[in-house]
């Protein structure tokens, strides 16, 4: 089983990517659990909230997939962030996730699509910043990963083409 994780900021096609990947070369979908999470919230989330959410990532991240692929629709990586942003403090468990991240490749999307607002997204005027966050903690993971960029078709394509030059699938 490889564990791939779609990483990116917000509005970059994530969960679209993951999805298309999962159609062309099998495997199984995790998505988005922050998203579900603060969608079902009657208020703003807090603190407490996002431990939660990072808990339940920690579990879906470990579980063990009868598949060949999973594809992650991001990681404690975009959380830790979350927490640095928001509170400027990180939880020790999420800390320490990038010292023994179970991903197996990391695909880092680009934010150069369009920002489209929905009620779960805050952050459409530092998406570029946030990216090089991400980008700085994928590496200290030491975990293979590649940029992606382009839109439609061609994003799935790039995609598709660094996991075929990587080795992880076969076209």
């Amino acid at each position: 089983m490889i564990r791939i994780c779609i990483n990116g900021a917000e509005s970059v096609g994530k969960s679209t990517l993951a999805k298309e990947l999962v159609s062309v070369c099998g495997g199984e979908y995790v998505a988005e659990y922050a998203r579900t999470y603060v969608e079902e919230l009657t208020c703003g989330y807090n603190y407490s909230d996002v431990v939660n959410i990072a808990k339940k990532q920690t579990e879906q991240l470990y579980a063990t997939y009868n598949a060949p692929f999973v594809f992650f629709d991001t990681d404690l990586i975009i959380t830790k962030v979350w927490f640095e942003k928001r509170y400027n403090k990180v939880p020790d468990f999420v800390e320490e996730y990038t010292d023994r991240s179970p991903i197996d490749y990391y695909l880092l999307l680009q934010p150069d699509l369009p920002f489209v607002a929905d009620p779960t997204r805050e952050n459409p005027d530092i998406r570029e910043q946030l990216t090089e966050r991400y980008l700085q903690l994928i590496k200290q993971t030491c975990k293979p990963y590649s940029i992606i960029t382009g839109s439609g078709k061609d994003r799935l394509q790039n995609a598709l083409t660094a996991l075929t030059n990587a080795g992880i699938i076969k076209l």
